[in-house]
């Protein structure tokens, strides 16, 4: 501001000049003067303002893109070659190149899908409800997840009203949630009412009254509901499924009763607001970083103590493993031959094998991955080899601080339910084991429209994996190549669900099938030829 009291200011003009504009000058240095007062106390307002609350706080969200809507991915059902501005896709440093986009990034083609979940022209709003559906789910997050949305449909093909299940708070978890705090129920009750009536508690009147407690028939179809339960309604008035997963049958059920179990699933069981919150600051810090792996890495204690599981555990941690499954009831396999599995590709992939796997597929080490797990048995002793590989790896313990994730720290289904989240927006995800979230992930991917999504051939990898470790085989360019060609149509492409394995009888029949929640093509996903050509130039 020195320059205003220069001289030559006031050199150019002459002297009757300088004796007109003295009382103005003397107003317009007045004037400046505030204004420099004012834009230094504004100055010092904003950066008070925007001081960070807490020092322990990572301020990741300096680096966070303010578009993000945080329920936007149980919304977004537009697939992204139908936005007017194709979505732009960020790239490693080191992996600039368009050929490594195409073979590592780039999404499977979409071939003219899109969801198509509204109800046929010869949906009518429900009639008079006979009863009450009365629900008691069971297992982890998403085998309730997945049992909640068949349960939807089964009040339907009934006429029930449905009473907000319960949720399992005595498996292994040990998860004392109530529905509300994990699902936003208010949501889950309006979205759905043009569907079936669901209410939050039985009336007061008939909390006592007579009712028959069953377990459905697993994978049953229409008869099975429309005769069989349907006919309790003459001598009861609330029915009450004790379980919940696996009651209704895959295939061959009616398109609205199919469209109905994915409006359930992807639309009104959307996750309670505190949970989407803390969801969507997760991904926004992992996107942060550039594009994302999801590893669904299923090497926690349970896992390993049901599946029998034993491969690069120590003869201390194999007997650990095998008590807790002799001591658990409800598992009702005792005795298993670890080798054996593993040789069937029935055991998940150790962190190690996961680690080799991503590397051959041509995965940069400096690729961010983040693990959807819960704690990994053995802790940082079996993550060593993983962690050498890629650094960068991350969990919800590592993007938030303790401050923020402590309302879900004691809750493993709500910490699930975060694991769900950042899985669902991942650029690629992939899994160490198909369990129950690893499909419904891989399902609502699908749904949404997301990137590619991995799964790994595990019995052809274990005997590549195996070759590693007798010295017949060495990393590099040949078993890279191998591993490249296995996946090829492993990447979530679009096709029709695969129905059961030829040969397999009664329930074995039903369980070899494709599950409608991992893969809900036929049902959710419609093609027309219009589409097909409007798709065709994103390719």
């Amino acid at each position: 501001m020195k320059k205003m009291k220069n001289p030559t200011f006031r050199e150019s003009r002459g002297p009757m000049q300088q004796k007109r504009r003295t009382v103005p000058l003397g107003m317009l240095r007045r004037f400046l003067a505030a204004s420099i007062f004012s834009i230094v106390v504004t100055s010092f307002f904003f950066v008070h303002v925007h001081v960070s609350p807490s020092p322990t706080h990572h301020n990741f969200s300096d680096k966070i893109p303010s578009f993000y809507d945080p329920q936007s991915w149980t919304r977004e059902l537009v697939p992204p070659y139908l936005f007017k501005t194709p979505l732009s896709v960020p790239k490693l440093k080191d992996s600039r190149k368009e050929s490594d986009y195409e073979k590592l990034w780039k999404p499977p083609p979409y071939h003219g899908f899109i969801p198509c979940t509204k109800p046929t022209p010869n949906y009518t709003t429900p009639t008079r409800s006979r009863g009450y559906l009365s629900v008691h789910t069971n297992g982890g997050l998403n085998q309730m997840r997945t049992g909640i949305c068949d349960m939807v449909a089964i009040a339907r093909i009934i006429n029930a009203t449905l009473v907000i299940p319960e949720l399992d708070k005595k498996s292994f978890w040990h998860d004392n949630s109530n529905f509300s705090d994990i699902f936003d129920d208010e949501w889950f009750i309006s979205s759905l009412a043009n569907d079936i009536k669901i209410i939050k508690k039985l009336p007061k009147e008939l909390v006592n009254a007579t009712k028959i407690v069953m377990q459905f028939k697993s994978w049953s179809g229409m008869d099975y509901y429309e005769n069989e339960i349907a006919a309790l309604w003459e001598n009861f008035n609330i029915i009450r499924a004790s379980k919940s997963d696996s009651r209704l049958a895959n295939n061959n059920l009616p398109p609205d009763i199919q469209k109905l179990r994915c409006r359930a699933c992807y639309e009104a069981l959307r996750f309670s607001p505190h949970i989407e919150k803390m969801g969507k600051i997760l991904v926004e810090r992992m996107r942060s970083l550039g594009p994302y792996i999801a590893l669904h890495l299923r090497y926690e204690k349970d896992m390993l103590a049901f599946s029998g599981c034993t491969h690069e555990l120590s003869t201390v941690e194999s007997e650990e493993l095998r008590l807790i499954r002799e001591n658990t009831t409800y598992w009702k396999r005792k005795y298993i031959n670890p080798i054996e599995e593993r040789s069937k590709g029935f055991c998940p992939l150790t962190p190690k094998e996961v680690g080799i796997f991503l590397t051959a597929l041509g995965y940069p080490s400096k690729t961010p991955i983040y693990i959807a797990a819960g704690e990994i048995y053995g802790g940082e002793f079996h993550m060593t080899d993983l962690r050498s590989r890629y650094p960068l790896l991350m969990s919800k313990e590592k993007l938030a601080s303790i401050e923020e994730l402590q309302p879900f720290s004691s809750h493993g289904s709500q910490m699930a339910a975060l694991d769900y989240i950042v899985s669902v927006e991942s650029n690629v995800f992939v899994h160490s084991y198909p369990g129950n979230m690893a499909k419904a992930v891989e399902g609502h991917r699908r749904v949404l429209m997301r990137g590619r999504t991995i799964t790994p051939d595990r019995k052809a990898l274990v005997r590549l994996f195996d070759k590693l470790e007798n010295g017949s085989m060495t990393e590099g360019k040949t078993l890279s190549n191998k591993i490249i060609d296995l996946h090829k149509r492993r990447l979530g492409f679009f096709g029709k669900r695969k129905g059961p394995v030829s040969g397999t009888k009664g329930l074995d029949r039903f369980r070899s099938e494709e599950t409608f929640y991992a893969n809900p093509l036929p049902g959710c996903l419609c093609r027309t030829e219009s589409l097909s050509i409007n798709a065709s130039q994103y390719r």
